[in-house]
C-alpha cells in the first residue's frame, strides 16, 4: 500500500497453522485427524464448517490460534520498529481486532463498512458459502455498528471505488504527516489500524 508496510492476519492466520507448525499439532488435537486432507495440510473449509456451527469449538478454536497469530505479528512489528530506519507508518490488518482484545497493538483503528447485505454477498463470493454459512460468520463477530463506534476512521466501502480510493489516500497522508491533522480520528470503516513504528 504505497510502500507502507501491511501486516495480514489473515496472510499470519494460513501461515501459523501449516504443516510443522505448533498451531496446527493442536488444532489437530482439539479438533481430530479429520481437519486435515490428504497433504497433512489443514482443510479450512472442514474445520469453518464445525467452529462456526457451535460458539464453544469457535472458542476453543480462538484460544488456539488467536495466541498464535498475535504472537507473530506482534514479532513482525517489532523486526519492523527495530530497524536502523523504520518505516513511519504501518497498517496491521485484523478483522477480529476488537473480538481479541488487542486493540493496544495499534495506535488507531480504521473500520472498513458495508452494509450486511453486502458483506454476505462478500463472503459468499470470496468463499464460496452459503448463505447461512455466511450468516454464521458474521454472527461469531461483533456488530458492525459497534466496530465502527469504536473506530477512529471508518471508510465506507460502499461510496464506490473512487470514493475509497480517496478516502484511504487522504488517512495515508494524514497519518504519514508530522502532524497527523488531517487524519485526526472522524466518525465518516476490514479492520485495519495504523501502528506507527
Amino acid at each position: 500500500m504505497k510502500g507502507v508496510p501491511v501486516i495480514d492476519a489473515d496472510q499470519v492466520a494460513r501461515e501459523v497453522v501449516q504443516p510443522g507448525q505448533p498451531a496446527l499439532a493442536a488444532v489437530v488435537e482439539a479438533f481430530g485427524e479429520q481437519m486435515l486432507r490428504g497433504d497433512g495440510t489443514l482443510d479450512r473449509r472442514r474445520l469453518g464448517e464445525a467452529v462456526f456451527a457451535d460458539p464453544a469449538a469457535r472458542r476453543r478454536l480462538e484460544t488456539i490460534l488467536h495466541p498464535a497469530i498475535l504472537g507473530e505479528m506482534g514479532r513482525r512489528i517489532e523486526s519492523l520498529r527495530r530497524r536502523p530506519h523504520p518505516p513511519p507508518l504501518l497498517i496491521a490488518v485484523l478483522p477480529l481486532l476488537f473480538e481479541a482484545g488487542c486493540e493496544a497493538m495499534v495506535d488507531g483503528v480504521a473500520v472498513v463498512s458495508a452494509s450486511r447485505r453486502e458483506q454476505i454477498r462478500r463472503l459468499r463470493a470470496r468463499d464460496g458459502l452459503s448463505r447461512q454459512e455466511a450468516v454464521q460468520r458474521l454472527e461469531a463477530q461483533m456488530p458492525l455498528e459497534e466496530k465502527t463506534a469504536r473506530a477512529d476512521w471508518v471508510i465506507d466501502t460502499e461510496a464506490g471505488p473512487e470514493a475509497v480510493d480517496a478516502r484511504v489516500e487522504t488517512l495515508l497522508a494524514g497519518w504519514l504527516s508530522a502532524d497527523g491533522a488531517s487524519a485526526s480520528p472522524a466518525q465518516e470503516g476490514s479492520d485495519c489500524g495504523p501502528a506507527n513504528a
